[in-house]
């Protein structure tokens, strides 16, 4: 600790290595006798407990993501266009017309069209779109563009339909903003990207600050200050989605300790429990030591 200070039972301090917030309570990691200590109270109450802290990151996702809403309302899953000679056009798409439905994924955003396609490429998808007021559901196959090494369905999205809602749908479209989020990090985690792909503080930052100029630059402060809004609503969501992996020494390691134990209605050995948390922080800090290596790395390529 460098310095803190104490209000009532709770200490407030700066420690030594910044790698983050921290809430640490009586009888967490260590025996305790106080009978309101973190280790003595039941099962369920320290589940939620553990899970409020991955829980808020939403929330704070949530609010921003209104605020977002509020001020330049959000992009409608529209098509600009089709591209000549791609699944889209052979089914009949064409501009103006609204994306609804691919597969059992729900479309809410232009972007959700893209990322759609990009985390299953390849496939083979059932489209449900709306035009003039009718839906329309097609099968398209996509195909490989040879330039790119991808594989198209053809659809041309620019994003550049906005809609500003009433408050009713801006609180909708929130929660579809996030969702839009955990979806990414999710699929980012599960299509399992390697570390050279992973950015961490110093990479992040260089982005936010690259972001930001251009922002300022082109299109004046007041869109660089909501710029920064969608980075928080980024960083968010995916710090809710990471916390709550069930990984050692991370929210959803502790949380799959918990469930164990209300499944056994036993304590899992401390002793056991510490040393996987250990492996799994030193395990934790080596990815961070790539990660931040391959950041700084970038920075003079």
């Amino acid at each position: 600790t460098i310095c803190g200070i104490q209000k009532g039972e709770t200490k407030y301090c700066i420690k030594a290595f910044p790698f983050g917030g921290a809430c640490m309570m009586e009888g967490e990691d260590e025996d305790s006798t106080d009978n309101r200590a973190f280790g003595k109270k039941p099962v369920w109450g320290r589940m939620s407990v553990v899970f409020a802290g991955p829980f808020f990151n939403f929330i704070l996702a949530f609010i921003f993501a209104f605020i977002l809403m509020s001020c330049v309302g959000y992009d409608k899953p529209v098509l600009s266009g089709v591209m000549e000679g791609y699944a889209a056009e052979e089914a009949g798409l064409q501009e103006g017309d609204e994306i609804i439905r691919m597969n059992h994924f729900s479309v809410h955003f232009s972007r959700e069209i893209t990322a759609y396609g990009t985390f299953h490429s390849g496939e083979t998808i059932k489209v449900t779109y709306a035009r003039d007021g009718q839906k329309h559901t097609t099968t398209l196959v996509p195909k490989l563009d040879k330039e790119t090494g991808r594989y198209l369905y053809g659809f041309q999205t620019m994003g550049n339909v906005r809609v500003k809602g009433n408050v009713l749908t801006n609180l909708k479209n929130s929660f579809y903003e996030v969702r839009y989020w955990i979806y990414t990090t999710k699929m980012l985690v599960t299509r399992q990207v390697s570390p050279n792909e992973l950015s961490g503080p110093v990479g992040i930052v260089k982005s936010i600050g690259d972001t930001y100029q251009q922002s300022v630059k082109n299109d004046g402060y007041y869109y660089a200050l909501l710029n920064m809004l969608n980075w928080t609503i980024l960083l968010s969501a995916n710090l809710g989605v990471m916390n709550l992996l069930p990984l050692p020494a991370l929210d959803g390691g502790r949380l799959l300790f918990l469930i164990i134990e209300a499944i056994r209605r036993k304590r899992v050995d401390p002793n056991k429990e510490g040393m996987v948390n250990l492996v799994g922080i030193v395990l934790l800090f080596g990815l961070m030591f790539i990660v931040m290596f391959n950041d700084i790395r970038k920075l003079f390529i």
